[in-house]
């Protein structure tokens, strides 16, 4: 899915603390952010007077990153589409059709949203609410900043600086693992069973590069230079005859290593003559938090092992 819209528009670490007290002496109390300290905030058009304690949030991937700076708490209700962390309040609020009446009936003091469908932006801002837009990140560097964002806004500028550079150095680690090769491996990457795919300028085809691998859509002739998500024919993924197929249609369409295997004429490509057809989560492989760092590792663990 092409990160923060729909599928049917183109078809996009919870760090866990011990507490250990001294033998004999009771661990004192953890120190709860004051409501004021560090504030007020601005991010862009957005000002905070004091710490936000009741948060809407209407994107996946922003619920992920807020959990992960331990915002958690402070969030009282997400979209129906966020379904990470499993503990994450989940409600009946849609970031595909946002209605300003539902979204104000929790009382929110912050609302956070990817897309401003329906301008909803203008509408919770007409109701003296506040909104920090996270838009679909185009780069590492535009996630990493989100989360500093996130951080700011929310009292939690320490832990989500220590998210960012625990990401940077994982990606770092995996990425300087994977063998160098003088001729690189080339990928296909699914979005659905219509064949929409992504190129090396989104996002996700940039994690792909970072890693040295090829990628097939490059070479498609796209109506817009700039759109990322082309959709290709069956006839030039067979051509393109790519050593790796990653799949990140497999839980909303049921694809597999053996959905692939039976498409006529598929079973030449080189991907599925070695057994190299990866399986993804569909969720991991279209946001931009936390997660993308297992992203990371899966595809750089698929491109060690192709010859």
């Amino acid at each position: 899915m092409v990160p923060g819209i729909s599928r049917s528009g183109v078809a996009a670490v919870l760090a866990v603390g011990l507490l250990i007290g001294s033998c004999g002496t009771p661990p004192a109390e953890p120190t709860k952010p004051s409501a004021t300290a560090g504030f007020p905030v601005t991010i862009g058009s957005v000002t905070l007077e004091k710490r936000p304690e009741r948060i809407v949030v209407l994107a996946p991937t922003a619920t992920e990153m807020l959990f992960a700076i331990g915002a958690g708490a402070q969030v009282t209700a997400v979209d129906d589409q966020s379904n990470h962390p499993a503990d994450a309040p989940k409600s009946a609020l849609s970031g595909f059709q946002p209605n300003a009446e539902a979204i104000a009936a929790h009382q929110p003091d912050l609302v956070v949203i990817s897309s401003d469908i329906n301008q909803i932006a203008g509408q919770l801002g007409t109701l003296k609410i506040p909104v920090y837009q996270a838009g679909p990140a185009r780069t590492l560097d535009d996630s990493y900043t989100q989360l500093e964002d996130l951080g700011r806004l929310t009292g939690h500028t320490s832990e989500a600086a220590d998210v960012v550079t625990r990401m940077r150095s994982d990606i770092a680690q995996i990425v300087e693992k994977v063998p160098q090769r003088q001729v690189k491996p080339t990928y296909y990457f699914e979005l659905d069973q219509a064949l929409y795919t992504v190129t090396s300028t989104t996002f996700i085809g940039a994690l792909f590069d970072r890693i040295g691998l090829v990628n097939v859509a490059d070479r498609a002739e796209l109506r817009d230079a700039n759109a990322g998500y082309p959709q290709l024919s069956a006839e030039f993924v067979i051509d393109a005859d790519p050593d790796l197929i990653f799949l990140a249609d497999t839980k909303c369409c049921g694809q597999t290593a053996d959905t692939v295997k039976a498409r006529p004429g598929w079973s030449g490509i080189t991907a599925v003559r070695t057994g190299r057809i990866v399986a993804l989560n569909d969720d991991i492989a279209s946001r931009w938090g936390p997660r993308v760092v297992e992203l990371v590792r899966t595809i750089a663990a698929a491109a060690s092992e192709a010859g």
